[in-house]
Protein backbone atom coordinates (compact mmCIF):
# COMPACT_ATOMS: atom_id res chain seq x y z
CA UNK A 1 0.00 0.00 0.00
CA UNK A 2 1.61 3.55 -0.91
CA UNK A 3 2.36 6.42 1.38
CA UNK A 4 -0.49 8.45 0.10
CA UNK A 5 -3.01 5.39 0.43
CA UNK A 6 -2.13 4.78 4.15
CA UNK A 7 -2.32 8.46 4.72
CA UNK A 8 -5.61 8.47 3.35
CA UNK A 9 -7.19 5.74 4.94
CA UNK A 10 -5.95 7.23 8.32
CA UNK A 11 -7.57 10.80 7.28
CA UNK A 12 -10.80 8.41 7.10
CA UNK A 13 -10.40 7.16 10.32
CA UNK A 14 -10.19 10.26 11.99
CA UNK A 15 -12.97 11.62 9.77
CA UNK A 16 -10.64 14.07 7.91
CA UNK A 17 -11.57 14.79 4.18
CA UNK A 18 -8.29 15.56 3.27
CA UNK A 19 -4.47 14.55 3.78
CA UNK A 20 -3.54 17.68 4.14
CA UNK A 21 -5.46 17.59 7.35
CA UNK A 22 -3.14 15.31 8.63
CA UNK A 23 -0.55 17.71 10.55
CA UNK A 24 -3.57 19.35 12.10
CA UNK A 25 -4.78 16.02 13.99
CA UNK A 26 -2.64 16.27 17.09
CA UNK A 27 -3.44 19.76 17.93
CA UNK A 28 -7.28 18.96 16.74
CA UNK A 29 -7.81 16.39 19.08
CA UNK A 30 -5.05 17.54 21.83
CA UNK A 31 -7.46 17.33 24.69
CA UNK A 32 -8.94 13.72 24.20
CA UNK A 33 -7.16 10.68 25.29
CA UNK A 34 -9.71 8.52 24.27
CA UNK A 35 -9.85 8.40 20.65
CA UNK A 36 -13.24 6.22 19.90
CA UNK A 37 -12.45 3.13 21.98
CA UNK A 38 -13.59 3.24 25.02
CA UNK A 39 -10.59 1.15 27.61
CA UNK A 40 -13.12 0.90 30.35
CA UNK A 41 -15.75 -1.31 28.04
CA UNK A 42 -12.13 -3.52 26.97
CA UNK A 43 -10.92 -3.81 30.09
CA UNK A 44 -14.54 -5.09 31.43
CA UNK A 45 -14.53 -7.82 28.60
CA UNK A 46 -11.04 -8.93 28.71
CA UNK A 47 -11.32 -9.21 32.21
CA UNK A 48 -14.62 -11.11 31.94
CA UNK A 49 -13.43 -13.90 29.42
CA UNK A 50 -9.73 -13.87 29.26
CA UNK A 51 -7.41 -15.65 31.61
CA UNK A 52 -4.69 -12.10 31.79
CA UNK A 53 -0.95 -12.81 33.63
CA UNK A 54 2.51 -10.86 33.29
CA UNK A 55 2.61 -12.84 30.59
CA UNK A 56 0.01 -11.66 28.30
CA UNK A 57 0.88 -10.33 25.31
CA UNK A 58 -1.13 -7.70 23.87
CA UNK A 59 -0.88 -5.64 20.34
CA UNK A 60 -3.19 -2.56 19.70
CA UNK A 61 -3.30 -1.78 16.37
CA UNK A 62 -4.02 2.55 15.62
CA UNK A 63 -3.28 2.91 19.14
CA UNK A 64 -3.72 6.39 19.06
CA UNK A 65 -2.47 7.91 22.09
CA UNK A 66 -2.32 4.93 23.99
CA UNK A 67 -5.30 5.43 26.69
CA UNK A 68 -6.40 1.63 25.72
CA UNK A 69 -2.96 0.20 26.02
CA UNK A 70 -1.92 2.05 29.32
CA UNK A 71 -5.08 1.00 30.94
CA UNK A 72 -5.13 -2.64 30.17
CA UNK A 73 -1.47 -2.43 31.33
CA UNK A 74 -2.27 -0.74 34.39
CA UNK A 75 -5.10 -2.61 35.44
CA UNK A 76 -3.99 -6.07 34.21
CA UNK A 77 -0.17 -6.33 34.38
CA UNK A 78 0.02 -7.49 30.73
CA UNK A 79 2.50 -5.97 28.26
CA UNK A 80 1.07 -4.59 25.39
CA UNK A 81 2.51 -2.70 21.74
CA UNK A 82 0.49 0.12 20.37
CA UNK A 83 1.28 1.15 16.62
CA UNK A 84 0.28 3.90 15.32
CA UNK A 85 1.12 6.25 12.51
CA UNK A 86 1.07 9.95 14.12
CA UNK A 87 4.05 10.40 16.22
CA UNK A 88 2.25 13.12 18.22
CA UNK A 89 0.29 10.25 19.11
CA UNK A 90 2.91 7.73 20.21
CA UNK A 91 4.84 10.79 21.59
CA UNK A 92 1.53 11.24 24.48
CA UNK A 93 1.24 7.57 24.55
CA UNK A 94 5.32 7.10 26.12
CA UNK A 95 4.67 10.03 28.54
CA UNK A 96 0.92 8.78 29.64
CA UNK A 97 2.80 5.03 29.97
CA UNK A 98 5.34 6.83 32.42
CA UNK A 99 3.04 8.81 34.06
CA UNK A 100 0.52 5.57 35.09
CA UNK A 101 3.98 3.54 36.07
CA UNK A 102 3.53 1.21 33.51
CA UNK A 103 6.42 2.29 30.92
CA UNK A 104 8.07 -1.51 31.44
CA UNK A 105 5.02 -2.84 30.09
CA UNK A 106 4.28 -0.74 27.30
CA UNK A 107 6.10 -0.37 23.79
CA UNK A 108 4.87 2.39 21.53
CA UNK A 109 6.08 2.52 18.28
CA UNK A 110 5.03 4.82 14.87
CA UNK A 111 3.94 2.50 12.39
CA UNK A 112 1.71 1.35 9.43
CA UNK A 113 -0.95 -0.77 10.81
CA UNK A 114 -1.07 -2.30 7.29
CA UNK A 115 2.24 -3.00 7.41
CA UNK A 116 2.04 -4.50 11.06
CA UNK A 117 -0.58 -6.89 10.64
CA UNK A 118 2.45 -8.73 8.24
CA UNK A 119 5.44 -8.64 10.15
CA UNK A 120 3.76 -9.15 14.24
CA UNK A 121 2.74 -12.19 15.46
CA UNK A 122 1.95 -14.75 18.41
CA UNK A 123 -0.05 -12.59 19.94
CA UNK A 124 -2.28 -13.38 22.98
CA UNK A 125 -4.43 -10.66 21.78
CA UNK A 126 -4.92 -8.28 18.92
CA UNK A 127 -6.89 -4.61 19.37
CA UNK A 128 -8.46 -3.14 16.53
CA UNK A 129 -10.43 0.22 18.09
CA UNK A 130 -12.44 2.93 15.77
CA UNK A 131 -9.91 3.09 12.83
CA UNK A 132 -12.75 2.35 10.12
CA UNK A 133 -11.65 0.32 7.27
CA UNK A 134 -7.80 0.94 7.16
CA UNK A 135 -7.08 -2.65 6.98
CA UNK A 136 -10.15 -3.32 4.15
CA UNK A 137 -13.53 -4.85 4.14
CA UNK A 138 -14.76 -6.50 7.34
CA UNK A 139 -13.66 -10.31 6.13
CA UNK A 140 -10.15 -8.74 4.77
CA UNK A 141 -9.71 -7.30 8.64
CA UNK A 142 -10.27 -10.29 10.56
CA UNK A 143 -8.14 -12.42 8.07
CA UNK A 144 -5.45 -9.68 8.71
CA UNK A 145 -5.71 -10.15 12.61
CA UNK A 146 -5.81 -13.43 12.76
CA UNK A 147 -2.14 -13.79 11.26
CA UNK A 148 -1.17 -11.66 14.48
CA UNK A 149 -2.61 -13.53 17.40
CA UNK A 150 -2.17 -17.67 18.48
CA UNK A 151 -4.62 -20.15 17.52
CA UNK A 152 -7.07 -19.85 20.50
CA UNK A 153 -6.33 -16.26 20.47
CA UNK A 154 -8.22 -13.07 21.04
CA UNK A 155 -9.53 -10.11 18.59
CA UNK A 156 -11.13 -7.00 19.96
CA UNK A 157 -12.59 -4.81 17.20
CA UNK A 158 -14.52 -1.13 18.00
CA UNK A 159 -16.94 -1.06 14.79
CA UNK A 160 -20.30 -0.60 14.15
CA UNK A 161 -23.29 -2.76 13.33
CA UNK A 162 -25.40 -1.49 10.41
CA UNK A 163 -29.47 -0.79 10.71
CA UNK A 164 -29.98 -2.22 7.43
CA UNK A 165 -28.19 -3.09 4.13
CA UNK A 166 -27.71 0.18 2.58
CA UNK A 167 -24.02 0.96 3.74
CA UNK A 168 -21.39 -1.88 3.16
CA UNK A 169 -19.06 -0.11 5.19
CA UNK A 170 -21.17 -0.99 8.06
CA UNK A 171 -22.89 -5.04 8.02
CA UNK A 172 -25.90 -5.84 9.81
CA UNK A 173 -24.85 -7.70 13.04
CA UNK A 174 -26.40 -10.45 10.98
CA UNK A 175 -23.64 -9.99 7.98
CA UNK A 176 -20.57 -9.90 10.88
CA UNK A 177 -21.48 -13.08 12.03
CA UNK A 178 -21.68 -14.67 8.30
CA UNK A 179 -18.40 -13.32 8.30
CA UNK A 180 -17.13 -14.65 11.82
CA UNK A 181 -18.49 -18.05 10.07
CA UNK A 182 -16.32 -17.93 7.03
CA UNK A 183 -13.18 -16.38 9.04
CA UNK A 184 -13.04 -18.96 11.72
CA UNK A 185 -13.49 -16.90 14.50
CA UNK A 186 -16.35 -16.80 17.44
CA UNK A 187 -18.44 -14.27 18.47
CA UNK A 188 -18.07 -14.55 22.69
CA UNK A 189 -19.25 -10.66 23.46
CA UNK A 190 -20.50 -7.61 22.44
CA UNK A 191 -21.35 -4.49 23.80
CA UNK A 192 -23.46 -1.66 21.66
CA UNK A 193 -23.22 2.09 23.54
CA UNK A 194 -26.11 3.34 25.07
CA UNK A 195 -27.62 5.76 22.73
CA UNK A 196 -27.80 8.49 26.20
CA UNK A 197 -23.85 8.22 26.15
CA UNK A 198 -23.16 8.29 22.94
CA UNK A 199 -24.76 11.40 22.61
CA UNK A 200 -23.11 13.02 25.71
CA UNK A 201 -19.73 11.65 24.81
CA UNK A 202 -20.14 13.16 21.13
CA UNK A 203 -21.30 16.78 22.15
CA UNK A 204 -18.36 16.89 24.57
CA UNK A 205 -15.67 15.83 22.25
CA UNK A 206 -17.39 17.97 19.43
CA UNK A 207 -17.18 20.83 21.45
CA UNK A 208 -13.43 20.25 22.39
CA UNK A 209 -12.44 19.94 18.55
CA UNK A 210 -14.60 22.73 17.88
CA UNK A 211 -12.74 25.01 20.01
CA UNK A 212 -9.25 24.26 18.18
CA UNK A 213 -10.37 23.82 15.35
CA UNK A 214 -11.60 27.72 15.64
CA UNK A 215 -8.17 28.69 16.91
CA UNK A 216 -6.57 27.55 14.05
CA UNK A 217 -8.48 29.20 11.74
CA UNK A 218 -7.56 32.35 13.68
CA UNK A 219 -4.21 31.42 12.90
CA UNK A 220 -4.45 29.68 9.63
CA UNK A 221 -7.25 32.19 8.03
CA UNK A 222 -6.28 30.39 4.18
CA UNK A 223 -6.88 26.78 5.33
CA UNK A 224 -10.19 27.95 7.20
CA UNK A 225 -11.91 25.22 4.73
CA UNK A 226 -9.88 22.53 6.09
CA UNK A 227 -11.00 22.66 9.46
CA UNK A 228 -14.50 23.82 8.63
CA UNK A 229 -14.42 20.26 6.59
CA UNK A 230 -13.70 18.24 9.55
CA UNK A 231 -16.23 19.83 12.12
CA UNK A 232 -18.35 19.17 9.15
CA UNK A 233 -17.27 15.72 8.69
CA UNK A 234 -17.10 14.88 12.71
CA UNK A 235 -20.98 16.11 12.88
CA UNK A 236 -21.59 14.11 10.34
CA UNK A 237 -20.44 10.79 12.45
CA UNK A 238 -21.44 11.43 14.71
CA UNK A 239 -25.58 11.91 13.57
CA UNK A 240 -24.76 8.49 11.76
CA UNK A 241 -23.82 7.01 14.99
CA UNK A 242 -27.01 8.03 16.67
CA UNK A 243 -29.16 7.24 14.00
CA UNK A 244 -28.06 5.10 11.24
CA UNK A 245 -25.43 2.77 12.68
CA UNK A 246 -24.56 0.87 16.38
CA UNK A 247 -21.10 1.77 17.88
CA UNK A 248 -19.77 -2.08 19.14
CA UNK A 249 -17.27 -3.18 20.74
CA UNK A 250 -16.32 -7.34 19.97
CA UNK A 251 -14.54 -9.83 21.73
CA UNK A 252 -13.94 -12.44 19.28
CA UNK A 253 -11.46 -15.86 19.65
CA UNK A 254 -9.82 -17.08 16.69
CA UNK A 255 -11.22 -21.20 16.50
CA UNK A 256 -9.36 -22.30 13.48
Amino acid sequence: MSKRTVEEKLAQSLTAESIELIPYLPYLLQDLWELGSSPEDMLEMITKHLRVSAETQALDLGCGKGAVSVNLAKELGCKVKGIDLIPEFIAFAVDKAQEFGVGELCEFAVGDITAAVQTEKGYDLVILGAVGDVLGNTEETITLLKNTVKKGGYIIIDDAYGNDETDPRYPTREGWLTVFNRTGVRLIDEKVIEDEELVSLNNQQQALIGKRANELKRKFPEKAHLFDGYLRSQQAECAALEKEISGVTLLLQVID
